[in-house]
Formats: structure tokens, C-alpha cells, sequence
């Protein structure tokens, strides 16, 4: 941990007022509203909070957008309006030295879509097959009690999940179709979640602080769908650091 991390960070957490009332803080910086990224991870921040999984931790985030998407986002997330901040540029990712993806002078479009495909994104064709294919060493995303509605089209219970795969461990095409319901959402939005194309590369970052804003752990992420050091369960990275 360099000192002028920790002092950029001091600094963001006291000019957002990320200020909270519990042992540790979460600052996550999220790329665009509209990246995958950032719809999922907020979702499974969404999931740690319904579950009383932070009652030791004040969340935090940060992303590139305007008013308008920052309503949809939290109305489609669940992530509370009043933990995140929107910004109209990417220069306090700069500041702290977050990865701006590819960029080959082509437009975000492009530079998205060979990261996409693997170019200087290398973790994410694997992450991307997961999802087709199921994890044994992942969990479920969907109950069997839950009404899926894939693109306003193909509608169904979580049951089918497990009639078909069983249940207790992601399911083949399970995360795939979380995926595409959260492209649907950016799609129909587009407009408002992406504030500018030029930041479509931009990937994200984790910062875990103590009570004494001391970074304890952190993760710079370099890759599309890569938002955590293990995504298999993304959130595991908190469980140790947390406790009370």
C-alpha cells in the first residue's frame, strides 16, 4: 500500500462524506453505470445486505453516470440510492491508478467488444463459458420459487433450474441468463447508464477499510466480468476481514 493511495482514498472518503457508523467500509468503484460489472457486483452487495452480512460493514460506491441512471440502477439493483455517488468523469479512477482497459483509438464500442473476446480482458471467455456451462463450485443464483422473465419473452420459474440440473450449485445457463436479464436492463436504458462510450473499458476497484480508514485489502480489476479476485463467490473476500 503506497501513501499516496491511502491519502487519495482518505481524501475521497471525506469529500463523498463515506463517513458511516460500523467497524469497516467498503469503497467500491464501479466503471459505468451500465457495465456488467457494476450491475452484478451491486446485486450481490444488494444480496450480502438483505442477508444481515454487513452489520459490520458500511458500503460504499462510486460510478460513472448521471441522475437519471443512478435511479434506475438502484431501482433494478436493490443498492440504496444514498451509498452511491455518480460521476461524470473517470478521473478519480485515474487518481487511483484503476486499470482504463483496452484502448486501441477505435471508441469504446470496439475496445469493449475485443475485451469482450479475450484482448487484454484475459479471465473473461472463461467467465463467460461459466455461465453457459455451470459451476459445481459455485452457488445457485435462483430458488425455485422465483419467476424469471428472459427479454420480455421467455418466462419461467427457478424450478426449471432444478428439474433440469438439480439444485445447490450454479446451475448450466443459470448465470448466463442473470447476465442477459442485466443486458436487457442496460439496453432499454442505454442512454442513461451509459454516460459516455469512451468509458465502456473502464474497469473497477475494491477497498476495504478499517475504523481507522486503513486500507486492509484491496483489488484492481483488469478484466470484463472480473470485478472480484474469486468469482466463483465474490463476496468471500469480506467473510474473514469483517469479523466482529
Amino acid at each position: 500500500m503506497t501513501d499516496k493511495l491511502q491519502n487519495d482514498l482518505n481524501n475521497l472518503v471525506e469529500e463523498y462524506n463515506f463517513i458511516g457508523s460500523k467497524n469497516f467500509k467498503l469503497v467500491v468503484l464501479f466503471g459505468l453505470l451500465g457495465d456488467f460489472d457494476s450491475f452484478e457486483y451491486a446485486i450481490n452487495l444488494k444480496n450480502l445486505m438483505d442477508n444481515n452480512l454487513d452489520k459490520n460493514l458500511d458500503i460504499f460506491a462510486m460510478a460513472i453516470g448521471n441522475k437519471n441512471g443512478k435511479e434506475k440502477f438502484c431501482n433494478f439493483t436493490g443498492f440504496p440510492e444514498k451509498n452511491l455517488i455518480v460521476v461524470s468523469n473517470n478521473q478519480i479512477h485515474n487518481n487511483l491508478r484503476l486499470s482504463r482497459g483496452l484502448d486501441i483509438g477505435l471508441g469504446g464500442w470496439i475496445n469493449m467488444l475485443l475485451m469482450l473476446s479475450g484482448i487484454n480482458s484475459f479471465k473473461t471467455i472463461k467467465e463467460v463459458l461459466r455461465g453457459y456451462i455451470g459451476d459445481r463450485k459455485a452457488k445457485q443464483i435462483y430458488s425455485e420459487f422465483d419467476k424469471i422473465d428472459v427479454l420480455n419473452f421467455l418466462k419461467f420459474s427457478g424450478n426449471s433450474f432444478k428439474q433440469v440440473f438439480g439444485d445447490g450449485y450454479l446451475r448450466p445457463f443459470e448465470l448466463a441468463t442473470f447476465r442477459l436479464n442485466n443486458m436487457n436492463e442496460i439496453i432499454h436504458n442505454w442512454k442513461d447508464y451509459i454516460l459516455d462510450e469512451k468509458y465502456l473499458p473502464q474497469r473497477g476497484a475494491s477497498f476495504l477499510l478499517n475504523n481507522k480508514n486503513q486500507v486492509i485489502y484491496k483489488f484492481f480489476s483488469n478484466d470484463v466480468l472480473g470485478y472480484s479476485s474469486n468469482m466463483r463467490d465474490p463476496m468471500a473476500f469480506l467473510f474473514d476481514l469483517i469479523k466482529e
